[in-house]
């Protein structure tokens, strides 16, 4: 099997315009993603629809692809970019571009998945602690999962899933391991290429989580179980926290 790793990458952003370009002591955002990511994977590209974006990425000697500045996601980005390469890759790992802490393990946990021959997409989870409380876990903002037996996602929501009955919420992470999605997709790439034809589903539109139409779909998304968080960044604020991470 051979992969290769697109990383979205969109200037326009409401709370942090321009943040792929945003300056982390002498490398754009970007760049440290990327870096990131050529640690793990021989062949890396940028895939964005901003002039400015592409020329920063090959300004360091990075790879990158302009793309349309229609989509409605990564992953639709990423296939267009896929195509425009004339990709032969087996998997395409789709990669925030707002993660520049990515690590080199969280990449060889979702391309393991595709050891067995069966997967089709794939993505990474990270078990709550208990010490997060219930603050964390009942976060919007960080989708929750639930896993079959064979380390499928059966559902992912954006409520705390599943509801334990019988116990206050301040002791549910006592009584079960829930599980935090980490917004890192693989593909293969004729399921790619599949999955981009698909109309928004019902359940898409209502969690605003797209992976919730290739489920309804009937796609099944291998799940790796990672046990570093992710730094997104997201605001000019998220940033400044991140600044102090660097050594």
């Amino acid at each position: 099997m051979n992969f290769i790793g697109i990383i979205p990458a969109r200037y326009a952003s409401t709370r942090f315009p321009g943040k792929p370009l945003a300056d982390m002591k002498g490398k754009y955002m970007i760049q440290r993603v990327y870096e990131q990511v050529r640690l793990v994977l021989d062949h890396v590209y940028v895939a964005t629809d901003d002039i400015r974006i592409y020329d920063a990425v090959t300004s360091f000697g990075g790879m990158a692809v302009m793309t349309s500045d229609e989509h409605k996601s990564g992953t639709d980005r990423c296939y267009e970019a896929y195509t425009k390469i004339g990709g032969t890759s087996d998997i395409v790992i789709n990669i925030q571009g707002d993660e520049p802490f990515i690590k080199p393990e969280q990449i060889e946990s979702i391309m393991a998945c595709f050891d067995s021959p069966n997967t089709q997409i794939a993505t990474l989870v990270r078990a709550f602690e208990e010490c997060e409380g219930w603050e964390a876990l009942s976060n919007p903002n960080s989708p929750k999962v639930v896993l079959n037996d064979n380390s499928e996602a059966m559902l992912f929501s954006r409520s705390v899933i599943p509801y334990i009955r019988g116990c206050e919420p301040d002791e549910w992470l006592k009584r079960h391991t829930f599980y935090k999605h980490i917004g890192m997709y693989a593909y293969r790439s004729d399921v790619l290429g599949e999955i981009t034809r698909l109309p928004q589903s019902s359940l898409e539109l209502s969690e605003s989580l797209e992976q919730l139409r290739w489920l309804q779909n009937g796609y099944k998304i291998k799940v790796g179980i990672t046990t570093q968080e992710t730094v997104g960044i997201d605001t000019p604020e998220d940033m400044i926290t991140a600044l102090t991470l660097l050594s």
